[in-house]
């Protein structure tokens, strides 16, 4: 399962970023593998629809699940219609590890 989570640092024990369009880095990771990849948000400096770009750029890249401290109502629905799951960050989540950790034991909360 490919899954997606919003990071302030491109790295897995750098801290989660609560924000998902404006989040500086996204890190993608193959969950049963924990092979992972630092992506730059190329959302980020929009002006406006931030979320919806930052959206599509993870639509684009085929992914099972995000994971991020909120989804704005434009970026939740594009995520949601392409049948990518949300997941928020849950208050013991600190780290984009921790935050994998925790979706692999499910227990996180599903984003509605």
């Amino acid at each position: 399962m490919k899954i997606v989570i919003t990071a302030t640092k491109p790295q897995t024990d750098g801290l989660v970023d609560p924000r998902f369009g404006r989040a500086q880095y996204f890190i993608l990771m193959e969950a049963e593998t924990q092979q992972w990849e630092a992506l730059e948000n190329p959302a980020i400096a929009q002006s406006g629809g931030a979320g919806v770009a930052a959206a599509q750029f993870i639509i684009d890249k085929h992914v099972d699940a995000v994971v991020s401290g909120d989804f704005g109502p434009n970026a939740s629905r594009a995520l949601g219609g392409a049948d990518i799951k949300m997941f928020l960050f849950s208050p013991e989540v600190d780290t984009v590890q921790s935050a994998v950790d925790l979706f692999k034991q499910d227990k996180l909360q599903q984003f509605k």
